[in-house]
This record gives structure tokens, C-alpha cells and sequence, in this order.
């Protein structure tokens, strides 16, 4: 048991996380780094700071995804290209376990952050460079936006219709690099803890998504076959998507045989639609995919979605509502679970949702998210700087 003097641990504490980064992938990396009790050192460009912060206006006058990917890190500004704001800089990096940086093509290695010019004076540095493309290839210093990496990684592809291709709706070329780096950083400081060995590694938008893309990709490689888009529905597993009931559109899915045969038993009555040639395997009903949707809403169209929803809970049939932001704000399931916290932000309090991964002895740091510069003067203090010093920096344009 833990004492209300002594809390429990949490998994990062101790750790100091320089972050260089701007956007989406590098701060969402830096904020579960952070809930997870690093000491994150946000580096914000003075007077405008990360370019995220002016977004929008959606809360409390502040960017939504500012506030969303920055909660609990430190922010201090600096010019890192004034003399006396790279010296701040310097110290800084000659003292991080881990420096996370999603700079321009080159510029970190320009400011002497590469992983060889770190390591030389600190062996145990982890270096997170994330990039778009990669530090090599013919790619490597084009720039790179998450539409772009959606295009380029193939997910519009699959994405929207066949008449309207679509972009996914949220940043996901960022998010998943973001976690991909979050991954590497983790797994960098365990093998640290090991070897003693500090370690460079790097993350590249184009790269995680198409790793999210193989099936996809294997599917054309080997048997010459594109995806399809299918914007509510699976282009390899039927029944699986949105079907039309009486009052509005319900979400199901099967995954195999015994669901099906469950499927045609428990919720349509009709047993033997189960064994019908046309519909006998799954790829006897993606060929039939059209008779069979017609079928399953000619016997829904009688029927509300609650009732619909009440058949398919009954059977262990899974299913899903077609929620908007709306409903997941006021969501029933993750009120149940406790999951929304408050954190403060310069402009008043906020809810937010815990981090998904939970331990079981230790809750998410969950701090405040910075005002631009709020930490500037305590974390030049920390340095060494005495007052006068840094109201001179101050003056110099150097923080």
C-alpha cells in the first residue's frame, strides 16, 4: 500500500525529455512521455511559440490541439539560433535522458543535435528523430504534411468512395507516428537500462503508415487485387458495416463461421440462410454482398435500431453506434470508467481523458497545459542563471 506521503512511482519519473517540435507526431509522442511522469521541456519559438498553438479557437480561445497534445510539459522560449539561446541549449541537451525532435529536414543536426554531436558529450542520450520520409531516399527533404503522407501512403486510397476518395478525418499519419515514437523512445531507455548505452532512434510518417497499410499492400503484391472502398463496410468480411434499419443505420460485424450460423439463427430466424450456396462461406457472401445487405435490411426495415441493437446484444452479435463527437463527449461507457480528468490551462480548467494505457497502482501525471514561456525564467534558474543573467537574456532576444 501507498501512503498518502509517499504516492506510487510512475513509470517515468526522474526523466528529463528535451522536445524540439511543433504540430502533432513529436508533441503527442512528448505528452505520453510526460503522463507517464517524464519532465518534458517543451523549446517554443519566442512570441509565437509552436505553430499549433494558433490552430483554432475551439477552447476557451486556445487551440484544440494544442491543448490536447501539450498538457503537462514545461514551456521555454528560446531562440536557438541567437548565440546565447544555443549555449541554453546546449546545457539543456547535455542534461536530457531523452531529446525528441520533428524540426525541418536537417535542422537538428544544423543546431548540433544530431545523435553523434549529443552522444560525444552524453553516451546514455536517447535521440528520437522523426521525419516524414526518412533521412535518406529521394524523399528525404521534401516536406511533409499528414494529407500528404495519407496520399502518399496510400490510406485515401482506401478511404471516402470510388467517385469521392477521402482523407481519414483526423491526423492519423501524425498519430501513428507519434505512438510509433512514444514505442521506440520506451524501448530505447529500457535496453539503456540495461546496457547503459544511450541510443538514436528515428520514425518516419511515410514508413508507419505504411506499415499500417501491408495487408492492403500484400493483397495487391500477391494476387494483383486493390482494395475497395467501402466507407461503411469491410472489403473482406461480410456481413460487416452499416446496415439500414427502420429509424437510422445499424453498425454489426461477424468474424467467422459459428457467428454467421448464430447470425442467421438467433437474429434473423431463418437457420438455414446460413448454409444457402450463395451465402455458405465468406467468400460466397463478398460475392453475393449485395443480395445479402438487401436481404438482412429487408428484415430490419420493420425494426427501430434499439430493437435491432436488442436482437443483436442478445445473440453476442457485435455492434456499435455511428457516434459523433457529440456522443463520445457525453459517452456512458467512459463515464462509467471514470475516465475524464480536469487539467488546468492559461485560460481555465478543461476535461480530458485519461491516457488509454492504465496502471493499476499509478494514474497519469495529467499537468497543466503551458502558457507560452510560463517556465522560461525557472528552467534557465535551474541552469545556473542568476536573475540578472537572465533578464539579460531576456533583453537580447535569446529567450
Amino acid at each position: 500500500m501507498h501512503s498518502p506521503m509517499h504516492p506510487p512511482m510512475r513509470p517515468l519519473d526522474g526523466f528529463r525529455v528535451l522536445a524540439l517540435e511543433h504540430a502533432v507526431a513529436a508533441p503527442l509522442c512528448t505528452r505520453h512521455l510526460a503522463d507517464l511522469g517524464a519532465e518534458v521541456i517543451k523549446i517554443e519559438r519566442p512570441g509565437g511559440g509552436d505553430f499549433a498553438r494558433g490552430y483554432d479557437k475551439f477552447v476557451h480561445g486556445q487551440s484544440s490541439f494544442f491543448v490536447w497534445l501539450n498538457r503537462g510539459k514545461r514551456s521555454l522560449t528560446l531562440d536557438v539560433k541567437h548565440p546565447e539561446g544555443r549555449t541554453v541549449l546546449d546545457r539543456l541537451a547535455g542534461q536530457a535522458d531523452v531529446v525528441v525532435q520533428n524540426l525541418a529536414p536537417g535542422a537538428a543536426t544544423r543546431l548540433g543535435l544530431g545523435h553523434a554531436a549529443l552522444a560525444a558529450r552524453n553516451p546514455r542520450v536517447v535521440v528520437c528523430d522523426i521525419s516524414g520520409y526518412g533521412e535518406s531516399g529521394p524523399y528525404a527533404k521534401k516536406k511533409a504534411y499528414d494529407l500528404l503522407i495519407q496520399a502518399e501512403s496510400g490510406i485515401i486510397s482506401v478511404t471516402g468512395t470510388e467517385t469521392e476518395p477521402s482523407r481519414v478525418g483526423i491526423s492519423i499519419a501524425d498519430i501513428a507516428t507519434g505512438m510509433y515514437a512514444q514505442t521506440a523512445v520506451l524501448a530505447a531507455l529500457l535496453r539503456r537500462e540495461r546496457s547503459g548505452q544511450g541510443a538514436h532512434v528515428s520514425v518516419a510518417m511515410l514508413e508507419a503508415l505504411a506499415e499500417w497499410m501491408t495487408a492492403s499492400a500484400y493483397r495487391w503484391g500477391y494476387a494483383g487485387s486493390l482494395t475497395e472502398r467501402m466507407p461503411t463496410t469491410h472489403p473482406l468480411l461480410v456481413p460487416y458495416g452499416a446496415h439500414r434499419a427502420k429509424d437510422g443505420t445499424v453498425i454489426f460485424g461477424l468474424q467467422n463461421e459459428r457467428e454467421w450460423a448464430t447470425f442467421c439463427a438467433a437474429v434473423l430466424g431463418r437457420p438455414e440462410i446460413a448454409t444457402d450456396p450463395r451465402f455458405a462461406s465468406n467468400a460466397d457472401r463478398c460475392a453475393h454482398r449485395g443480395e445479402l445487405t438487401g436481404l438482412i435490411e429487408d428484415f430490419l426495415a420493420d425494426k427501430t435500431m434499439e430493437e435491432a441493437v436488442a436482437l443483436l446484444d442478445r445473440a453476442g452479435i457485435a455492434n456499435g453506434r455511428l457516434n459523433t463527437p457529440r456522443e463520445v463527449w457525453e459517452h456512458p461507457q467512459l463515464q462509467a470508467r471514470n475516465r475524464w480528468r480536469e487539467v488546468a490551462t492559461p485560460q481555465g480548467m478543461v476535461r480530458a481523458l485519461l491516457p488509454p494505457v492504465t496502471f493499476g497502482d499509478a494514474e497519469a501525471a495529467m499537468g497543466a497545459v503551458p502558457a507560452l514561456g510560463a517556465d522560461t525564467d525557472a528552467v534557465l534558474g535551474e541552469l545556473g542563471y542568476a536573475a540578472a543573467d537572465i533578464a539579460r537574456l531576456h533583453d537580447a532576444g535569446a529567450v
